[in-house]
C-alpha cells in the first residue's frame, strides 16, 4: 500500500535554484570573498586520492575542535551544517504535538521542523522597536513546553541577550523542565557566547556552523555542544559518515593556522564599520547590532531596489516587509570593505 506522510504533503518549502556564482552575494549571510586562497590550498593539499576514497573519520577533527573550544569530545557532535543538528534535537527532545517556543522572525527551519514533525510552534514576536522583551518569552514557558529556541545573535533581527536575561530565562526553563537550544551561528561576529551553559548543565544545547565567519557554507559542517548524555542522543540520530573529508580538512586548517580567524574577523569589522559610517553619512536608518547582516530602510521602494541591484549591478540582497517601525527594508549581508564599497556605490545610484 502506497503511503505519503500527510505532514509533508502540505509542508510549504522554497528551494532556491538561482545561479549566483557571477554575482556579489550579499543575500544569504555568506562571506562573499571566502577564505584566503592560501588557506584553502593548504587544506586541499592534504586531500589524497586515498583519503577521498575513504569514509570520513571524525575522531581527529573532533579532538581539534574540542581543544579549540576548551572542552572534550564527549561534549560535541559533528553535523552536516548546524541545521542537521537542530533537526535531531527536535526529533530527540520533542514529541508529537509537543510545544516548542521560539522568537519570530528567525531562522525559518525552526518552524519548518515543527510542521514536519507535527509540533506546536508558539511564536514570540518582537516589539515594534525591534527589541525582544524576555518577559514575553518567559510568559510562554508553560509546564507542557518541551523546547525553547533562542538565537544569539538572532537572524534576521541581530538582537542579543545579556547574561542576566539568559539566566532569568534558564531558571524558568529548568523549573519547568524545558530543553533549551541556543543557536550561535553568528557567534564570531559577536564575541559573547553562552557555550559554558551547555558544557556545564543538562538540557541546554548550543548549535554552531562553519558556514558564516569560517566561510565554508559550501562544505556543510556544523556541530552541537551539550552535556555528554544529551550529545549521545543526538549522535544516535546521525546518519553514518554524515560529514566529509573536505570540510574536515578545511576547518582543521583554519583552526590550526595562526591568525586566520583574527584576519577574517578584522576584515569583517572593517567592512561593517565602513558600511555603518556610510549609512549614517547618507542619512539611512539601519538596524543590526550583531551578526554579519544589517537592515537598511531605503529612500525608495525596497523590492524595486532588490530587482535593480540584481539586474543592473549583479548584486544580490533581500527585502523584508514590515520590519517594525522601519517598515519595508533591505537586508544586506556584510563583507569586507571592498565589497561594501561596491554595494554603497550601487545603492547611491539606484536609491534616488
Amino acid at each position: 500500500m502506497y503511503y505519503l506522510n500527510p505532514k509533508l504533503k502540505n509542508l510549504n518549502r522554497i528551494f532556491d535554484q538561482n545561479e549566483r556564482s557571477d554575482y556579489l552575494r550579499l543575500d544569504l549571510n555568506e562571506n562573499p570573498k571566502g577564505l584566503p586562497k592560501e588557506i584553502l590550498q593548504k587544506a586541499l593539499n592534504k586531500i589524497t586520492p586515498e583519503l577521498a576514497a575513504e569514509y570520513p573519520e571524525t575522531k581527529h577533527f573532533t579532538e581539534v575542535l574540542a581543544k579549540h573550544l576548551n572542552t572534550t569530545p564527549e561534549h560535541l557532535c559533528l553535523v552536516n551544517g548546524s541545521a542537521e543538528g537542530i533537526r535531531y534535537i527536535f526529533e530527540a527532545f520533542t514529541s508529537e504535538n509537543g510545544r516548542v517556543v521560539g522568537v519570530v522572525p528567525s531562522y525559518f527551519m525552526f518552524q519548518i521542523y515543527s510542521e514536519m514533525y507535527g509540533r506546536q510552534f508558539v511564536k514570540v514576536s518582537y516589539d515594534n522597536d525591534l527589541k525582544m522583551n524576555i518577559d514575553n518569552i518567559i510568559n510562554e514557558l508553560t509546564n507542557d513546553t518541551q523546547l525553547l529556541i533562542l538565537l544569539n545573535p538572532n537572524n534576521p533581527m541581530g538582537n542579543t541577550y545579556t547574561e542576566d536575561e539568559l539566566k532569568k530565562i534558564l531558571q524558568v526553563a529548568k523549573e519547568k523542565q524545558i530543553t533549551v537550544l541556543i543557536d550561535e551561528a553568528y557567534h564570531y561576529f559577536y564575541p559573547k557566547t553562552f557555550i559554558n551553559y551547555a558544557l556545564n548543565n543538562e538540557h541546554i544545547f548550543i548549535t554552531r556552523t562553519f558556514s558564516k565567519l569560517f566561510s565554508m557554507a559550501g562544505c556543510r559542517l556544523g556541530y552541537v555542544v551539550g552535556w555528554p548524555e544529551g550529545i549521545k542522543m543526538v549522535q544516535k540520530l546521525c546518519t553514518p559518515h554524515n560529514t566529509n573529508v573536505f570540510a574536515l580538512k578545511i576547518a582543521e586548517t583554519v583552526l590550526e593556522t595562526p591568525g586566520t580567524l583574527d584576519k577574517l574577523i578584522n576584515n569583517f569589522n572593517e567592512g561593517r564599520n565602513y558600511f555603518i559610517e556610510w549609512l549614517d553619512e547618507n542619512n539611512y536608518q539601519c538596524k543590526g547590532e550583531a551578526g554579519n547582516f544589517i537592515f537598511v530602510k531605503p529612500k525608495t521602494n525596497a523590492n524595486d531596489i532588490v530587482n535593480r541591484m540584481k539586474k543592473e549591478k549583479k548584486i544580490l540582497i533581500k527585502s523584508y516587509p514590515n520590519v517594525g517601525e522601519l517598515g519595508d527594508c533591505l537586508r544586506v549581508s556584510i563583507g569586507d570593505r571592498e565589497c561594501m564599497e561596491i554595494f554603497t556605490k550601487a545603492l547611491l545610484e539606484i536609491d534616488k
